[in-house]
């Protein structure tokens, strides 16, 4: 078992735990409260020490989350400070597209008729033969070996059987709809950027609003040494950066794993282009919650790669989004409530301030998808149980990471 299950599970076990101890043990003491007016009384218990270890797995829970919430705001704030997308100075006509699919057929001619004219160098690349108009169909022989697997599989085929005499691949999943794409700056690695749309699940949807608000953060990307992610959904690589970095390795993310191996091993730029593409949000809280767990368990394997500071952001930050809702959901109740933590009247404070930067979050996703979207922001009641959706697979890509990859399900237009 890894270092990333056991605290999972030891800190979820001393909340659970201290939690019931801490409402329901027989020996209480009232006394003047430091929660809000509406709680008269605060609430002490003699319960062996388990109370005590449950403030230390709160606070140590608020202080992680804290700590990630600040990180965020000085890349997002800070080092993105006046971001400006730099100016195309590649055309459509210098890019080869590459769709990413299984097998599904009808989703990707939607794909297809999405493209902009001039985009007539495109290719599918499927497991199995598809019928697709307007691009060339090819199957990824069962006979082809490598070290990657799945989709990075079906990319080494065609990185190395492919011609490409463009100046940029750019890669698109099956269900990347492309909303605005009329060329690409001057970058090695050029990330697109996704704007989810609904598809079977309301709540997977707003948990995908969700993350495009803390996604913001990516305008940062281009200042760091290394990104710390990538949307493989749509990403344009410079056909020999492709070439020397390659994308044989396996790992359950092979967009970011490339794009780390890319920084790791060659002397490469990074862009974030105003180009949109319209994926699709998970259908239903089944898919999300195997999404995320596939994102999180393939994160944790791949930061091996990364300098150790930067591996140990990563894991960090995976800690944090596992255990985020705790936050809103178990947190602000218990103060409401008058239970008893260490400094309490602090607590509280710390604790409400992180509430705020989930409702915040939330909120700069809403405003990312613009003004037609912003009749969602009567969601932000829901903003709890947002974050619960949001982080639930995290938990299970650390605590039981999957065996094998996993395509999400796609509905397409209907």
């Amino acid at each position: 078992m890894n270092t990333e299950r056991i605290a999972l599970i030891a800190v979820t076990l001393a909340l659970v735990v201290g939690g019931l101890a801490t409402l329901f043990a027989p020996t209480v003491v009232a006394g003047p409260g430091g929660a809000p007016g509406q709680a008269a009384v605060t609430t002490a218990v003699a319960d062996g020490g388990l109370g005590s270890l449950f403030g230390l797995a709160l606070w140590g829970v608020t202080l992680l989350f804290g700590a990630t919430a600040l990180v965020w705001f000085v890349f997002a704030a800070v080092v993105g400070a006046g971001h400006e997308t730099p100016p195309n100075e590649y055309g459509l006509d210098e890019i080869q597209v590459r769709i990413m699919t299984v097998d599904a057929a009808e989703v990707v001619q939607e794909i297809v008729d999405s493209l902009p004219e001039g985009l007539d160098d495109v290719h599918v690349i499927a497991e199995s033969p598809v019928d697709v108009t307007g691009a060339t169909v090819h199957a990824v022989p069962e006979a082809f070996t490598c070290d990657a697997v799945r989709k990075g599989r079906a990319q080494e085929w065609a990185r190395q059987s492919l011609d490409c005499g463009k100046a940029f691949v750019l890669y698109l999943d099956e269900d990347s709809v492309v909303e605005s794409l009329d060329g690409l700056p001057d970058a090695d690695i050029v990330q697109l950027r996704e704007k989810p749309r609904l598809t079977g699940s309301n709540l997977s949807y707003l948990a995908d609003m969700y993350r495009m608000g803390v996604q913001i953060e990516q305008r940062a990307f281009a200042r760091l040494s290394i990104p710390l992610f990538a949307w493989g959904g749509g990403i344009a690589v410079r056909s020999e950066v492709e070439d020397e970095t390659t994308w044989d390795r396996e790992t359950f993310v092979e967009d970011t794993a490339f794009v780390w191996a890319a920084f790791r091993e060659l002397d490469v730029t990074f862009a974030l282009s105003d180009a949109v593409c319209r994926n699709e949000a998970p259908p239903s809280l089944y898919e999300i919650l195997q999404q995320r767990r596939r994102w999180a368990a393939g994160n944790v394997r791949a930061s091996t790669m990364l300098p150790l500071r930067y591996e140990l952001l990563t894991r960090v930050r995976n800690y944090a989004w596992a255990l985020s809702p705790i936050v809103t959901l178990l947190v602000v109740p218990l103060s409401l409530l008058g239970v008893t933590i260490a400094h309490s009247g602090l607590f509280f404070a710390a604790s409400m301030g992180l509430a705020l930067c989930t409702l915040g979050w939330f909120l700069l996703g809403v405003r990312y998808y613009g003004d037609d979207h912003r009749r969602w922001a009567l969601a932000v009641p829901l903003a709890p149980l947002i974050t619960v959706v949001h982080s639930m697979g995290t938990v299970a890509g650390i605590v039981n990471p999957p065996e094998t990859f996993r395509v999400t399900t796609k509905v397409g237009s209907e």
